[in-house]
């Protein structure tokens, strides 16, 4: 029997495993996710709203299910955790938003769901910055996520407290979702993995503006496989997202075989348009000469994709004033900075911009395809800087260079958003100042699949080299953050419902 520090250390997919054969309890599972939470969320703030005795009780009924020979669901008896943003029923749901602090839904949402119903037993709710808006998960009801590597510098976001969870073994499924790199950033920032598929495969119901393809929900992991598991439970069509279509889900459930040696990989630095930090442009030039070598070709090239960060801020803008306009017109104090600087942003464009954005993505999205007529994959960092402190709410300068506004240095993600490929961000070892360094790798078009294989391969062969495979927190070093992470909560979050528990996290 594994000790409960070898038990939740183990992947997803093992897990899953282990319960399947008897081998381990869903119960004894849970138990040991609880007291991992116990012991280290203090530290970074990652789980925010909790519900263990429901997950007790499905724990048990799993449990049962196992031992009366019942059909089993692809998450059956895995402790979940559900980013902030996607609506539990019974279970706060804040948005990390003043507004929302006594939220608590009368229904899971379609992505919750589809998980409950695979078997996945969701236990707590992981951080979020305030409605979503940034890669810093802070807000004024729970308090900011610390990166599990130190707790004083950023997780990276939105998934942040996603990420956090997942790379200190508290939980070993957790939900994401991705406008601008929302997957990617936190992933490549705590080193787990954080997949952002075509828009279609995960339905997002959440979104008011149906049509756009730049926001996706999608899995996150500690391995490629945990994520394709996540995946296969989530995918599939729903009326509530006009972007979803026929597929078949199990298709995702195991990375199909990819020989890297025949691969023609295409890499850069900054897409010829991101502002990136010396010390993450050497980190990368690094990593490729290490890597090279697994590849049929690997060529560093360069990119000409017009427009893209007025691009990104008119059709960003667009959806925060679809979500935001209520509450603002209420009143615009209720709002963060980021929130209410995307909604201003928004409101003073009119249709001229609007239908400008649009052609200018088809011709972003025309302009990148002919980069895949030569290669398989593209290659690049997934985050232009090292994690910062958590204080700092952006990355405001980068090489000296004055940030137009607090998303832009996340524009290594969002130029592959606008593309509408798919990508992940697979973690790489460590950067320059011996930080999680996350890999961002994009795929042809709609070929979801093939970059998981691709993925996946890149995986295997980078265990065997310290220079390349994925990085884990020490976690028995960890300290209080300075300040506290909870420091910049104004009042304690108000709870309603007698399934929410809500998590002092100094005191948990």
């Amino acid at each position: 029997m594994p000790t409960t520090t070898e038990l939740i250390e183990k992947s997803a997919v093992e897990l899953r495993s282990l319960i399947g054969r008897k081998a381990i309890s869903p119960v004894e599972l849970l138990e040991a996710c609880i007291a991992r939470i116990a012991s280290v969320n203090p530290f970074v703030n990652a789980v925010t709203a909790t519900c263990f005795d429901r997950a007790r009780a499905e724990a048990k009924a799993a449990e049962a299910a196992v031992m009366h020979g019942h059909p089993l669901g692809l998450l059956h008896g895995l402790p979940l955790g559900v980013k902030d943003l996607e609506p539990t029923q019974g279970l706060l749901t804040t948005w990390g938003s003043s507004i929302y602090r006594d939220h608590v839904p009368l229904a899971d949402i379609e992505l919750v769901a589809r998980l409950r119903k695979a078997g996945a037993i969701v236990t707590g709710k992981t951080n979020v910055p305030e409605m979503g808006a940034g890669a810093n998960s802070r807000n004024d009801v729970w308090g900011a996520t610390g990166n599990p590597f130190n707790p004083n510098l950023n997780a990276g976001g939105s998934s942040g407290g996603s990420a956090a969870a997942l790379a200190c073994d508290m939980l070993p499924v957790c939900t994401g979702s991705d406008t601008g790199g929302s997957l990617r950033i936190p992933a490549a920032m705590c080193g787990v993995v954080g997949f952002r598929p075509s828009p279609g495969i995960v339905p997002s119901v959440r979104k008011l503006l149906g049509w756009t393809p730049i926001s996706v929900v999608g899995p996150m992991g500690r391995t490629v496989e945990d994520a394709c598991l996540q995946l296969a439970a989530s995918a599939g069509m729903h009326a509530g997202d006009p972007l979803s279509y026929p597929l078949d889900p199990l298709s995702f459930l195991k990375p199909i075989d990819v020989d890297l040696s025949q691969l023609r990989v295409a890499w850069t630095h900054d897409f010829g348009t991101c502002a990136v930090d010396n010390g993450i442009r050497d980190t990368m030039r690094h990593k490729m000469a290490a890597m090279r070598h697994l590849f049929h070709r690997c060529d560093e090239i360069e990119f000409d994709l017009g427009e893209t960060h007025r691009c990104f801020d008119v059709l960003r803008a667009e959806a925060f004033v679809a979500s935001m306009h209520a509450a603002y017109e209420r009143d615009p104090g209720s709002l963060g900075p980021n929130t209410r600087a995307n909604y201003e942003m928004g409101a003073q464009m009119s249709l001229l911009d609007s239908a400008w954005a649009q052609a200018e993505q088809t011709r972003l999205i025309q302009r990148f395809q002919s980069t895949f007529a030569d290669y398989d994959l593209v290659l690049s960092p997934t985050t232009p800087v090292t994690p910062f402190p958590w204080t700092q709410l952006y990355a405001d300068t980068i090489n000296g260079e004055q940030q137009a506004n607090y998303y832009r240095w996340l524009a290594l993600t969002y130029v592959v958003t606008l593309t509408t490929h798919p990508s992940i961000s697979l973690p790489c070892g460590l950067d320059h100042a011996g930080m999680p360094f996350g890999l961002q790798i994009v795929g042809g078009f709609r070929a979801d699949r093939q970059l998981l294989g691709a993925a996946h391969a890149m995986e295997k062969a980078f265990a065997s080299d310290v220079q390349l495979r994925r990085p884990r927190p020490d976690l028995a070093a960890l300290r209080p953050a300075e300040p506290a992470l909870t420091s910049i909560i104004k009042t304690p979050p108000i709870l309603s419902g007698t399934l929410t528990e809500a998590i002092a996290v100094a005191a948990v």
